[in-house]
This record gives structure tokens, C-alpha cells and sequence, in this order.
């Protein structure tokens, strides 16, 4: 006739996560009872993300011990409970349970030596939930007890409704309507502490009763007015068991006959043939209430929760403020009026929580003690592209790859879009840097040309000095190609036209250096190689050499092309808009094929830099190429270490410094000599060095 045991398993689970309770205390009997109701609840507090704080027990024979044993044991042992951070404690048990517990609290607070003592035993500052078990305990040990600090305690009770014409039946209760009732003669003079017959051991304080108290006079802890959930309990027993009588009354009466009908009394009817009539009776009882029994034989019914609300005389009202119904197709469901519940005074926040400790603020999440429940954690704030915009969440979530966190680690905020640009100052400077270096070789260039009947430009074979001063003028120009936005063609552009114009003047310089060898061997009597010859075998070994990074570009271009991308994560807050190598082993192959040749050229200027003065210009290309070599060996790791835009500007700048290395060691001395002495650049001034 009551509900099972296990929807209030589930309606406690309920009722912690709907105010977020996650910290719990338990008081229980050192019973079996007890020891069910913990590993039954500690199981489901797991699955919820609920752990326990302490588990109090009472032991067995508390009511059986002495006076003095008993004030021993309140006074010497403080509970759990007074010390724990848990707001929240759950009472499982009977009659000693409230016994216990309000008498440890009722003798601290008497022994306190302050007031402030006084008042921290008398509010303690607890959210007690009490099972359906104790709802009848409070009234046996609460006339002399103080109630105050079960003041905002949620009980679990069995539900009850109002059964019309209950009020005016216990009116009629009287102790002179119950001669040989000897039970209502003891309940009067406990509830209004009088006696009907004085006895020699009697003290004169005993009152006699006159007979003539009203039940609705005693207080609520004492004695409820109102029909209790046990009470309501036995009230529909009592109409099922009419029913089911009815019901086999009228089924044999149909089957065999008035002559069985005698047989059928509640006396000659064995109870166990009952069992099965109950399972097919549903009724309406008086109060409005459906009574109906499931398969197994019980009763469908429900909890109410009930708010516990004291008075300053001792007494307190039980306020209907919930209920569980296990009516519902997808199981049982809470349902509760917070707006209702007054909770102690004791507590600042409402509702009050009860956690291990304070949740985690937004831009924060749970971060385990080692050691600890594991709903104890510290707080870590989020990292750099994660946010938490909920209090005590578990992990932070990852912003979306075009979004970055904001500083507080709350909200994504849009990343910008960023390219090296002609607008910004470094874009800029290297753009200005470039064009002006062009002009310089323009200038050169134009130099030579005017005067490329002069000894000083014929030396060294003027067509290479040429197709030199031209590819380095396309290397200064193609880093304008790395500034801007980035898009298909000049993503395709970009490395191809560095990789090819590069090589064409490296391999000018190698053949540049090979003309010089070639000249001195020339120039030697009897020696085959004659300076036509010599300037073939250059302009031969600078087109093979420029063919092959060709070709390199080519397989690039055909497999794998650089194409315009995205960068979201090189530097924060920024979407980076580069262009993708497509694939970096065809870049560095390029990069390796510039540099093997810088070596060679390297390697073969310096052998030939102590050739005669007069022919050589070995000594210039030889520091031109450690130059070169140098920068592109720093190119490396500061490529592979930059991100976002500085990436670009760094390939920018070693093109820039290595071209401009380029032509200032192998063409700067040669101006010089052309433009502020021309008395040098004669073909005597050049024959009597040679002779010298």
C-alpha cells in the first residue's frame, strides 16, 4: 500500500540535480535497511555526477544505552555533519534517527559557553532531506526538543490527500467513547502530558485530565489535525480489501451459486487468494485519488514533498511544495514549487548549494584534486583558442578554426583577415626596397651598355655581364610577386619565377667564372682553348644549368601547384591568407638545386681567385657567392621559425639581400672604375697591370 523504495531512490537523484546539489551527507542506522539505503544511492550518485561527503551511523542500541553513555557519546564524538562543507544531508531510518539527531544538537547546544555557540548548534545551517521512513518519528521527541533546526527541511512523505468528513471524526475522539480502549486513554495523556489516575510515584506537576482537551489545541509536532500519508496508507487498504471481497463475491456468486455465498466471509476466506483480485480492482476513493495496483501487486502511487516550516512555540506546519508521480510513460517525474519552500534563515544564497566547492566561473573548467571526490576539482582557466561560456563546466569547448577567443575565454570573436600588404608599413618598405634596387640595376645596366666597347666590360664576356644584371633587375621585380593578396596566378607565379630567374643568375656567375678560366688558359701559348670557344662553353653551361631548375618547376607545376590558402593558426585572433606550396619537397628541391649551384659557383670562383688581375674577376664573384650562401643558409630556420605574414617577408628579404649581394660585389667596383676612373679602363692600363 505504500510506493516502492526505489522511486524514492530516484526521486532523491531528482531532487539533488534539479538544485544542483552535488556534495551530500548521509545519516543512517547501523542496519541492514541502512546499509541497502547507502550502496543503493551511492551507485546512482555516480551515474550523476553526485558524491558523498560522510556517512554518519548511528549505531544499533542508541535508545538501550544509559544517560551517561549517552551524553558521553554526544559530547565526545562531533558528527560529520558540523564540520563538512556539505550544505546538504540526507536522514534514512526510524524513530532513533530524529533521536539522534536532535538530541546530539539539543545537549550542544545547552553545554555552549556563548550565545554565538548557542545559535550556530540551534541553526546548524543544513538542507535536511528525510525519507519517507521518518516522517512519524517527529512527534515522540520534539515536545521537549528545540524543532528549529529541521526549520527548511524537505521530507519525502507518502502522498495524501484531504478525505472529506476526517476533521469531524477526530472531533468525536474522546477517552470516555473508548472504555476498553486503553491505547486512546495512554495517546491522551501523552499529548497533553496529564494523567486520568494519579499513582503514589506521580509527582503533583502531573495535571489530571479533566477529559474536556481538543485535539486541534495540540501541537503539530505532538499531533496533526490533518490525515497523514500512513494514515492515508490504511484509509485505502482498508476500501481495496472491500473491493477485492466484492470482486470475488461477485465472481464465485456468478459461478456456483447462493449456496457458497456463506462460505465467502472475511473469516473463511484464506488472505493469500486475495492477492490475485487485487491486481484487477481500480477504484476512486473519496478524496478524488484513482487506487490502482500495478503487476506486481503495489500500489501506484507517488511521494509528496513536503517543506518543513517551525514556529517559535515548538511547533511546525508540513507544506506540500512537490510531488512524485510515477505516472508518466518515460518514467516517474519531480515536480516542485521553489517560490513555495522557505529555507532557513541561516543560508545568503537561495536556493542554497552544496558543493565541495565554489563552481567554476565562465572562462574556467574543472581541473580534478588528486586525492579527493571527484566532484572536488580547483579551477583552471581555458587555453588560448578554447572557451567555457557556462559556470562549472567540465571542458573547455574549441572556437570554430575562423574564430579565436576573446581574453576573458567566454565568447569566439571572428578572426581577421591578414596578407601582407602594399598598405602596411612592412609591405611597404619592402616594396620600396625592391623598386629601388631595380632602378639601381636599371642603371647599371644602362651603364654597361653605353659603354660596352670598354676593355673593363669585354673582359668578362658582356653578353653573360647582360643576361647577370637582367635576371637579377626579374629577382628584385619578382618579390613584388610575395606582396598583396594572394591569389591563383601569382601564387603559381611566386616561387616558379624566383626558382628559374634565380638559377638563370647563379648559373650566369658560374659561367661568368668559368669564362675567367677559360680567358687564362687561352692566353697561354700552345693552349687549345681559344676565347670564342671559351664563351660557347659558358653560354652552355648557363642554359643546361637554367633547364634543369626549369624542368624542376614544371614537375612542380604539373603535380603538386602552390594555390591560395588559409593559415588559422600561425598567429592568434588572425586568419592568415598564404599560398600553399602545394608541395613543400618540389619548394626545397628548388631551393636545394639554387644552393647546390651557389656552392659549385663558390667552389670554382674560389680556385680561380688568384687568376692575374687583369682578367680576373674571381675575387668579386667569390664574395659575392659567400654572400649569397650566407644569406639563404639564414634563410632556413628563420622561415621555418616565423609564421603568418613574417614568413613571406622573410623569403622577401633573403631575395632582396642575396640579389643585392649579387650585384654589388660583382658590379659596384666596376662602375666605380667606369664612372669615377675612366683612366683605368683602358686596354694599355690593362696590359701593363698584366705585365707588372
Amino acid at each position: 500500500m505504500v510506493p516502492n523504495e526505489e522511486l524514492q531512490y530516484l526521486g532523491i537523484i531528482q531532487l539533488l540535480l534539479h538544485f544542483g546539489w552535488k556534495f551530500i551527507g548521509f545519516i543512517t542506522m547501523d542496519n541492514e535497511g541502512g546499509e541497502h539505503f547507502l550502496r543503493t544511492l551511492e551507485a546512482l550518485f555516480s551515474q550523476n555526477g553526485i558524491c558523498s561527503a560522510f556517512s554518519e551511523i548511528i549505531p544499533k542500541h542508541i535508545a538501550l544505552i544509559s544517560t551517561q553513555e549517552m551524553l558521553d557519546l554526544y559530547l565526545n564524538n562531533l558528527p560529520s555533519f558540523m564540520t563538512s562543507r556539505a550544505n546538504v544531508v540526507i536522514i534514512y531510518g526510524e524513530t532513533t534517527s530524529i533521536a539522534w539527531l536532535i538530541g546530539i544538537l539539543w545537549i550542544r547546544m545547552l553545554t555552549s559557553e556563548t550565545s554565538a555557540e548557542y545559535e550556530e548548534m540551534r541553526s546548524v545551517g543544513k538542507v535536511w532531506i528525510l525519507t519517507a521512513q521518518t516522517e512519524v518519528t517527529l512527534s515522540i521527541f520534539t515536545k521537549a526538543f528545540d524543532m528549529h533546526m529541521l526549520h527548511g527541511a524537505l521530507a519525502f512523505t507518502i502522498h495524501s490527500k484531504k478525505v472529506v468528513g476526517f476533521q469531524e471524526f477526530i472531533q468525536t475522539i474522546h477517552p470516555s467513547a473508548a472504555e476498553g480502549n486503553g491505547f486512546i486513554k495512554d495517546f491522551w495523556e501523552q499529548v497533553f502530558d496529564c494523567s486520568f489516575q494519579k499513582s503514589r510515584d506521580q509527582t503533583e506537576l502531573m495535571e489530571s485530565c479533566t477529559g474536556n482537551e481538543r485535539l486541534d489545541s495540540a501541537l503539530a509536532p505532538i499531533f496533526e489535525m490533518s490525515m497523514t500519508g500512513h494514515s492515508y496508507s490504511i484509509y485505502n487498504a482498508v476500501h481495496a480489501l472491500v473491493h477485492a471481497f466484492q470482486t470475488m463475491y461477485k465472481l464465485r456468486s456468478n459461478t456456483r451459486g447462493m449456496e457458497v455465498v456463506d462460505r465467502m466471509s472475511p473469516h473463511a476466506v484464506e488472505t493469500w487468494k486475495l492477492h490475485t483480485f487485487f491486481q484487477r480492482i481500480s477504484f476512486n476513493n473519496s478524496a478524488g485519488d484513482e487506487i490502482i495496483f500495478n503487476e506486481h501487486g503495489e500500489l501506484v502511487a507517488g511521494f509528496d514533498i513536503s517543506n518543513l516550516v517551525t514556529f517559535p512555540n515548538n511547533s511546525y506546519i508540513r507544506d506540500k511544495v512537490g510531488r512524485l508521480d510515477p505516472r508518466f510513460p518515460h518514467g516517474a517525474i519531480l515536480t516542485i514549487n521553489e517560490e513555495r519552500i522557505q529555507w532557513h534563515k541561516v543560508f545568503i544564497q537561495l536556493p542554497p548549494f552544496s558543493l565541495c566547492n565554489d563552481k567554476c566561473h565562465r572562462g574556467y573548467s574543472k581541473k580534478k584534486k588528486e586525492g579527493e571526490k571527484f566532484c572536488c576539482y580547483d579551477c583552471e582557466p581555458c587555453s588560448e583558442g578554447k572557451i567555457a561560456n557556462e559556470e562549472d563546466t567540465d571542458r573547455c569547448v574549441s572556437c570554430p578554426e575562423d574564430q579565436y577567443s576573446n581574453k576573458g575565454r567566454v565568447h569566439c570573436i571572428p578572426k581577421v583577415l591578414a596578407f601582407l600588404s602594399f598598405e602596411e608599413p612592412l609591405g611597404l618598405s619592402l616594396a620600396c626596397l625592391a623598386f629601388f634596387l631595380s632602378q639601381v640595376t636599371v642603371l647599371m645596366l644602362g651603364i654597361f651598355i653605353k659603354q660596352r666597347d670598354t676593355p673593363i666590360v669585354k673582359a668578362n664576356n658582356k653578353t653573360l655581364t647582360y643576361i647577370l644584371l637582367i635576371s637579377l633587375l626579374l629577382c628584385f621585380l619578382c618579390a613584388l610577386l610575395f606582396i598583396g593578396k594572394p591569389s591563383k596566378v601569382n601564387c603559381l607565379l611566386r616561387q616558379t619565377a624566383f626558382g628559374i630567374i634565380f638559377s638563370i643568375a647563379v648559373s650566369s656567375v658560374l659561367a661568368k667564372t668559368i669564362t675567367v678560366i677559360m680567358v687564362f688558359m687561352a692566353s697561354k701559348p700552345g693552349n687549345i682553348f681559344r676565347t670564342s670557344m671559351g664563351k660557347r662553353l659558358a653560354h652552355s653551361i648557363m642554359s643546361f644549368c637554367s633547364l634543369i631548375q626549369i624542368g624542376i618547376c614544371v614537375v612542380w607545376l604539373s603535380t603538386a601547384p602552390p594555390f591560395p590558402d588559409l593559415d588559422m593558426h600561425s598567429v592568434f585572433g588572425k586568419i592568415i591568407l598564404v599560398c600553399n606550396e602545394g608541395s613543400f619537397i618540389m619548394f626545397y628541391c628548388v631551393l636545394g638545386y639554387m644552393g647546390f649551384l651557389a656552392m659549385v659557383s663558390f667552389t670554382v670562383a674560389f680556385l680561380a681567385r688568384r687568376l692575374p688581375d687583369s682578367f680576373n674577376e674571381a675575387k668579386f664573384i667569390t664574395f659575392s657567392m659567400l654572400v649569397f650562401c650566407s644569406v639563404w643558409l639564414s634563410f632556413i630556420p628563420t622561415y621555418l621559425s616565423s609564421s603568418g605574414k613574417y614568413t613571406v617577408a622573410v623569403e622577401i628579404f633573403s631575395i632582396l639581400a642575396s640579389s643585392a649581394g649579387l650585384l654589388g660585389c660583382i658590379f659596384f667596383p666596376k662602375c666605380y672604375i667606369i664612372v669615377m676612373r675612366p683612366d683605368l679602363n683602358k686596354k694599355a692600363q690593362l696590359n701593363r697591370r698584366r705585365i707588372e
